[in-house]
């Protein structure tokens, strides 16, 4: 099935209020499950930044599990970053984390200055895919951690339609839609490889996750 590209931003009232509220638990518990396999090292202190931060739920529970690092959640819709700023106003004041508006590629985030970089769910929103991981090259220290997911295109309509009816059978008609709508613009395995290759990143490693999702994880090697 041919790529159906989908809108950059998702930041209705409508669409974020819907993402905020929907139980994303298993994929999220799973991105938080793969850094920590992926990275067993990560204790002590650093810096993180979450590309594509959304609502906040990611960089809140990786601020949880590495309290020594300082975390900043990147976003390019204001709804977005406001539902992530509520969250964190109940959830997290304690935690050293700060939510910021951005476009990628951001010029104002300093260049080698983050030393884990992670991102859910962005790529598939991106035109270009390719500033995705150039971002992630200028921005990354060297031996810099980096853990990227997202949806895997599906063969065809119908493998996609009864994807969003197992996993979001109860969630409103306009999240149903949305992931609809993501799973047909998401990139598939070979094409996030191929986009590594060309990025210079070709040392990442890449491979599925679920049935809907693959990864890519490794260190920056320079």
């Amino acid at each position: 099935m041919e790529r159906r590209p989908e809108p950059e931003l998702m930041d209705s009232e409508a669409q974020t209020a819907a993402y905020a509220a929907a139980d994303f638990n298993e994929s999220n518990s799973l991105f938080t499950r793969l850094f920590a396999e992926s990275f067993p090292d990560c204790a002590g202190s650093g810096a993180m930044i979450d590309l594509g931060c959304g609502p906040g739920d990611i960089a809140l529970r990786m601020a949880r599990a590495y309290p020594g690092w300082r975390i900043t959640g990147l976003d390019a819709g204001e709804n977005m970053l406001r539902r992530a700023r509520e969250r964190f106003r109940s959830e997290g004041e304690a935690l050293d984390v700060t939510f910021k508006h951005g476009y990628l590629p951001d010029d104002s985030l300093e260049e080698a200055a983050w030393d884990a970089l992670i991102s859910n769910s962005l790529l598939h929103h991106l035109p270009d895919p390719l500033v995705l991981w150039h971002s992630i090259r200028r921005l990354a220290r060297p031996g810099a951690a980096v853990l990227v997911m997202d949806l895997c295109r599906p063969a065809g309509m119908a493998e996609a339609q009864a994807l969003v009816d197992h996993y979001a059978a109860d969630e409103p008609p306009v999240l149903r839609d949305d992931f609809y709508n993501s799973l047909l613009a998401a990139y598939t395995l070979d094409e996030v490889r191929d986009q590594l290759e060309k990025s210079g990143l070709a040392a990442l490693s890449a491979g599925m996750c679920s049935d809907r999702h693959w990864f890519v994880q490794g260190r920056i090697t320079d």
